[in-house]
Protein backbone atom coordinates (compact mmCIF):
# COMPACT_ATOMS: atom_id res chain seq x y z
CA UNK A 1 0.00 0.00 0.00
CA UNK A 2 1.36 3.37 -1.04
CA UNK A 3 0.34 6.91 -0.18
CA UNK A 4 -1.11 7.37 -3.66
CA UNK A 5 -3.56 4.53 -2.98
CA UNK A 6 -4.83 6.41 0.06
CA UNK A 7 -5.07 9.67 -1.89
CA UNK A 8 -7.01 7.96 -4.70
CA UNK A 9 -9.37 6.33 -2.19
CA UNK A 10 -9.91 9.60 -0.30
CA UNK A 11 -10.73 11.49 -3.51
CA UNK A 12 -13.22 8.85 -4.75
CA UNK A 13 -14.81 8.73 -1.28
CA UNK A 14 -15.28 12.52 -1.34
CA UNK A 15 -16.58 12.69 -4.91
CA UNK A 16 -18.48 9.34 -4.99
CA UNK A 17 -17.89 9.47 -8.73
CA UNK A 18 -14.93 7.82 -10.47
CA UNK A 19 -14.81 10.15 -13.45
CA UNK A 20 -14.95 13.31 -11.36
CA UNK A 21 -12.34 11.89 -9.01
CA UNK A 22 -10.07 11.04 -11.95
CA UNK A 23 -10.37 14.59 -13.28
CA UNK A 24 -9.51 16.00 -9.86
CA UNK A 25 -6.47 13.73 -9.65
CA UNK A 26 -5.38 14.54 -13.23
CA UNK A 27 -5.40 10.88 -14.29
CA UNK A 28 -7.70 8.85 -16.52
CA UNK A 29 -10.53 6.76 -15.08
CA UNK A 30 -9.24 3.19 -15.89
CA UNK A 31 -6.00 3.56 -13.89
CA UNK A 32 -7.96 5.03 -10.98
CA UNK A 33 -10.39 2.11 -10.96
CA UNK A 34 -7.45 -0.30 -11.10
CA UNK A 35 -5.73 1.37 -8.14
CA UNK A 36 -8.92 1.15 -6.06
CA UNK A 37 -9.29 -2.56 -6.90
CA UNK A 38 -5.67 -3.16 -5.87
CA UNK A 39 -6.34 -1.39 -2.56
CA UNK A 40 -9.47 -3.46 -1.94
CA UNK A 41 -7.58 -6.66 -2.72
CA UNK A 42 -4.81 -5.75 -0.30
CA UNK A 43 -7.31 -4.89 2.44
CA UNK A 44 -9.47 -7.93 1.71
CA UNK A 45 -12.62 -5.81 1.80
CA UNK A 46 -14.86 -3.92 -0.59
CA UNK A 47 -14.72 -0.19 -0.03
CA UNK A 48 -17.25 0.93 -2.64
CA UNK A 49 -20.49 -0.38 -4.08
CA UNK A 50 -21.09 0.38 -7.78
CA UNK A 51 -24.74 -0.04 -8.82
CA UNK A 52 -26.30 1.52 -11.92
CA UNK A 53 -23.45 3.96 -12.21
CA UNK A 54 -23.99 5.02 -8.59
CA UNK A 55 -21.06 4.86 -6.21
CA UNK A 56 -21.46 4.50 -2.45
CA UNK A 57 -19.19 3.45 0.38
CA UNK A 58 -19.54 0.21 2.25
CA UNK A 59 -19.38 0.15 6.06
CA UNK A 60 -15.73 -0.86 5.69
CA UNK A 61 -15.25 2.09 3.35
CA UNK A 62 -16.73 4.54 5.85
CA UNK A 63 -14.43 3.26 8.60
CA UNK A 64 -11.39 3.34 6.32
CA UNK A 65 -12.24 6.91 5.24
CA UNK A 66 -12.07 8.11 8.85
CA UNK A 67 -8.66 6.50 9.31
CA UNK A 68 -7.34 7.90 6.03
CA UNK A 69 -8.57 11.38 6.93
CA UNK A 70 -6.66 11.13 10.21
CA UNK A 71 -3.50 10.07 8.34
CA UNK A 72 -3.72 13.04 5.96
CA UNK A 73 -4.37 15.37 8.89
CA UNK A 74 -1.13 14.17 10.52
CA UNK A 75 0.69 14.62 7.22
CA UNK A 76 -0.56 18.19 6.90
CA UNK A 77 0.52 18.99 10.45
CA UNK A 78 3.92 17.40 9.81
CA UNK A 79 4.39 19.45 6.64
CA UNK A 80 3.72 22.62 8.61
CA UNK A 81 6.20 21.52 11.28
CA UNK A 82 8.87 20.89 8.63
CA UNK A 83 8.20 24.30 7.10
CA UNK A 84 8.67 25.95 10.50
CA UNK A 85 11.92 24.09 10.94
CA UNK A 86 13.04 25.23 7.50
CA UNK A 87 12.06 28.83 8.23
CA UNK A 88 14.21 28.88 11.36
CA UNK A 89 11.22 29.03 13.68
CA UNK A 90 12.86 26.31 15.70
CA UNK A 91 16.40 25.40 16.51
CA UNK A 92 18.48 27.75 18.67
CA UNK A 93 18.53 31.48 19.31
CA UNK A 94 21.82 32.47 20.94
CA UNK A 95 21.69 35.75 22.86
CA UNK A 96 24.72 37.42 24.41
CA UNK A 97 24.53 40.04 27.15
CA UNK A 98 26.79 41.72 29.65
CA UNK A 99 25.93 41.57 33.34
CA UNK A 100 25.22 45.29 33.68
CA UNK A 101 22.69 45.23 30.81
CA UNK A 102 20.65 42.30 32.10
CA UNK A 103 17.11 43.68 32.23
CA UNK A 104 13.72 42.34 33.44
CA UNK A 105 12.30 43.09 29.98
CA UNK A 106 14.58 40.40 28.60
CA UNK A 107 12.70 37.74 30.57
CA UNK A 108 9.36 39.29 29.59
CA UNK A 109 10.33 39.11 25.92
CA UNK A 110 11.56 35.52 26.17
CA UNK A 111 8.32 34.42 27.86
CA UNK A 112 6.29 35.96 25.04
CA UNK A 113 8.61 34.37 22.52
CA UNK A 114 7.75 30.89 23.75
CA UNK A 115 4.16 31.43 22.59
CA UNK A 116 5.20 32.73 19.17
CA UNK A 117 8.05 30.23 18.57
CA UNK A 118 7.22 27.18 20.72
CA UNK A 119 9.92 25.02 19.12
CA UNK A 120 12.72 27.53 19.60
CA UNK A 121 15.45 26.93 22.18
CA UNK A 122 16.98 30.12 23.58
CA UNK A 123 20.49 30.11 25.03
CA UNK A 124 21.85 33.06 27.05
CA UNK A 125 25.55 33.82 27.36
CA UNK A 126 27.11 36.45 29.63
CA UNK A 127 29.93 37.79 27.44
CA UNK A 128 31.74 41.19 27.41
CA UNK A 129 30.98 43.60 24.59
CA UNK A 130 34.20 43.08 22.60
CA UNK A 131 33.78 39.30 22.59
CA UNK A 132 30.09 39.62 21.74
CA UNK A 133 30.92 41.67 18.65
CA UNK A 134 33.40 39.03 17.47
CA UNK A 135 30.95 36.19 18.19
CA UNK A 136 28.20 37.98 16.25
CA UNK A 137 30.49 38.55 13.28
CA UNK A 138 31.58 34.89 13.32
CA UNK A 139 28.00 33.58 13.56
CA UNK A 140 28.47 32.15 17.07
CA UNK A 141 25.83 34.50 18.49
CA UNK A 142 22.56 35.64 16.90
CA UNK A 143 21.81 38.69 19.07
CA UNK A 144 23.97 40.79 21.37
CA UNK A 145 22.82 43.12 24.15
CA UNK A 146 25.73 45.33 25.11
CA UNK A 147 26.98 48.85 25.68
CA UNK A 148 28.09 51.16 22.89
CA UNK A 149 30.26 51.82 21.05
CA UNK A 150 30.07 48.79 18.77
CA UNK A 151 32.89 48.95 16.26
CA UNK A 152 31.75 46.68 13.41
CA UNK A 153 30.61 47.31 9.85
CA UNK A 154 29.06 43.83 9.73
CA UNK A 155 26.40 44.44 12.37
CA UNK A 156 23.18 46.40 12.65
CA UNK A 157 23.01 48.29 15.93
CA UNK A 158 19.78 49.45 17.57
CA UNK A 159 19.71 51.83 20.53
CA UNK A 160 17.63 50.51 23.43
CA UNK A 161 18.10 53.27 26.02
CA UNK A 162 20.61 55.66 27.59
CA UNK A 163 21.58 54.71 31.12
CA UNK A 164 22.77 57.42 33.57
CA UNK A 165 25.24 56.64 36.36
CA UNK A 166 24.76 56.30 40.11
CA UNK A 167 27.15 55.97 43.04
CA UNK A 168 26.85 52.74 45.05
CA UNK A 169 27.72 52.69 48.78
CA UNK A 170 27.46 50.11 51.56
CA UNK A 171 24.06 50.48 53.22
CA UNK A 172 25.49 51.75 56.52
CA UNK A 173 27.34 54.71 54.94
CA UNK A 174 26.17 57.95 56.66
CA UNK A 175 24.81 60.40 54.09
CA UNK A 176 26.43 63.34 55.84
CA UNK A 177 29.88 62.07 54.85
CA UNK A 178 29.39 62.67 51.14
CA UNK A 179 26.68 65.32 50.93
CA UNK A 180 28.98 68.36 51.29
CA UNK A 181 31.63 67.32 48.73
CA UNK A 182 30.96 64.06 46.91
CA UNK A 183 34.14 64.12 44.81
CA UNK A 184 36.36 64.67 47.84
CA UNK A 185 34.66 61.87 49.75
CA UNK A 186 34.90 59.40 46.86
CA UNK A 187 38.57 60.21 46.28
CA UNK A 188 39.33 58.86 49.75
CA UNK A 189 37.38 55.61 49.29
CA UNK A 190 38.60 52.29 47.86
CA UNK A 191 36.93 51.80 44.48
CA UNK A 192 35.54 48.65 42.89
CA UNK A 193 35.42 48.65 39.08
CA UNK A 194 35.06 46.36 36.09
CA UNK A 195 38.28 44.72 34.98
CA UNK A 196 40.03 46.92 32.42
CA UNK A 197 40.94 44.02 30.10
CA UNK A 198 37.41 42.60 30.34
CA UNK A 199 35.62 45.83 29.34
CA UNK A 200 38.22 48.43 28.27
CA UNK A 201 35.82 50.95 26.70
CA UNK A 202 33.41 50.77 29.60
CA UNK A 203 36.31 51.09 32.04
CA UNK A 204 37.47 54.30 30.35
CA UNK A 205 33.90 55.64 30.47
CA UNK A 206 33.77 55.09 34.24
CA UNK A 207 37.13 56.80 34.72
CA UNK A 208 35.77 59.76 32.72
CA UNK A 209 32.73 59.94 35.01
CA UNK A 210 35.01 60.03 38.06
CA UNK A 211 37.05 62.84 36.49
CA UNK A 212 33.86 64.80 35.87
CA UNK A 213 33.16 64.46 39.59
CA UNK A 214 36.62 65.85 40.31
CA UNK A 215 38.69 62.88 41.42
CA UNK A 216 40.78 59.95 40.20
CA UNK A 217 39.59 56.67 41.75
CA UNK A 218 41.84 54.44 43.83
CA UNK A 219 40.86 51.09 42.34
CA UNK A 220 41.44 48.33 44.88
CA UNK A 221 39.20 45.59 43.44
CA UNK A 222 38.26 44.66 39.87
CA UNK A 223 35.55 42.20 38.81
CA UNK A 224 34.10 40.81 35.59
CA UNK A 225 30.40 41.14 36.40
CA UNK A 226 28.12 43.62 38.10
CA UNK A 227 26.85 41.18 40.72
CA UNK A 228 30.37 40.62 42.03
CA UNK A 229 30.94 44.38 42.23
CA UNK A 230 27.71 44.94 44.13
CA UNK A 231 28.43 42.12 46.58
CA UNK A 232 31.88 43.56 47.28
CA UNK A 233 30.34 46.97 47.95
CA UNK A 234 27.63 45.45 50.17
CA UNK A 235 30.32 43.75 52.27
CA UNK A 236 32.13 47.06 52.82
CA UNK A 237 35.06 46.52 50.43
CA UNK A 238 34.58 49.92 48.81
CA UNK A 239 32.29 52.02 46.65
CA UNK A 240 31.52 52.01 42.94
CA UNK A 241 29.87 53.94 40.13
CA UNK A 242 27.51 51.90 37.98
CA UNK A 243 24.65 52.36 35.48
CA UNK A 244 21.36 53.21 37.18
CA UNK A 245 19.50 50.14 35.85
CA UNK A 246 21.50 47.80 38.09
CA UNK A 247 19.75 49.32 41.10
CA UNK A 248 16.63 47.25 40.49
CA UNK A 249 18.36 43.99 39.62
CA UNK A 250 19.59 42.99 43.10
CA UNK A 251 17.10 44.33 45.66
CA UNK A 252 18.25 41.95 48.42
CA UNK A 253 21.76 43.38 48.68
CA UNK A 254 22.51 45.86 51.50
CA UNK A 255 23.33 48.90 49.38
CA UNK A 256 22.70 52.63 49.21
CA UNK A 257 22.48 54.50 45.90
CA UNK A 258 23.05 58.13 45.02
CA UNK A 259 21.87 59.57 41.72
CA UNK A 260 23.96 62.15 39.88
CA UNK A 261 21.41 64.52 38.30
CA UNK A 262 24.06 67.12 37.42
CA UNK A 263 26.11 64.64 35.42
CA UNK A 264 25.30 64.54 31.69
CA UNK A 265 27.38 61.41 31.02
CA UNK A 266 25.36 58.29 30.21
CA UNK A 267 26.09 54.90 28.73
CA UNK A 268 24.17 53.68 25.67
CA UNK A 269 22.68 50.19 25.80
CA UNK A 270 22.26 48.66 22.34
CA UNK A 271 21.10 45.52 20.59
CA UNK A 272 23.19 44.20 17.70
CA UNK A 273 22.85 41.46 15.09
CA UNK A 274 23.81 40.73 11.52
CA UNK A 275 21.54 42.24 8.84
CA UNK A 276 18.97 40.13 6.93
CA UNK A 277 18.36 37.69 9.76
CA UNK A 278 15.60 35.12 10.26
CA UNK A 279 12.11 35.76 11.57
CA UNK A 280 12.92 34.87 15.18
CA UNK A 281 15.73 37.43 15.38
CA UNK A 282 13.56 40.07 13.73
CA UNK A 283 10.71 39.37 16.15
CA UNK A 284 12.94 39.45 19.24
CA UNK A 285 14.65 42.69 18.20
CA UNK A 286 11.35 44.41 17.53
CA UNK A 287 9.59 43.20 20.68
CA UNK A 288 12.50 43.75 23.08
CA UNK A 289 13.21 47.26 21.80
CA UNK A 290 9.49 48.16 22.00
CA UNK A 291 9.62 47.83 25.80
CA UNK A 292 12.00 50.80 25.96
CA UNK A 293 9.86 53.01 23.73
CA UNK A 294 6.71 52.68 25.79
Amino acid sequence: MELRHLLYFKTVAEELHFRKAALKLFISQPPLSRQIRELEEELGARLFERNNKQVSMTPAGHYFKKRVDAIFSILTESKQMVKELHDNLSGELRIGYISSTYHPHLMDTLQEMRNVFPFLTVKLFEIPTIKQVKALEDGKLDIGIMRAPVHSEKLEVLTLFHDPFIVVFPENTPAVKYQSNLGKYLSSQPFIFFNRDYAPVYYEKLIEVCQRLGFIPEITHEANNVHSILRLVAHGAGVSILPRTVRDHFPNLSLKYLELPGLSETTEVVLAHKPHQNEAITWFSSRFSAYFKA
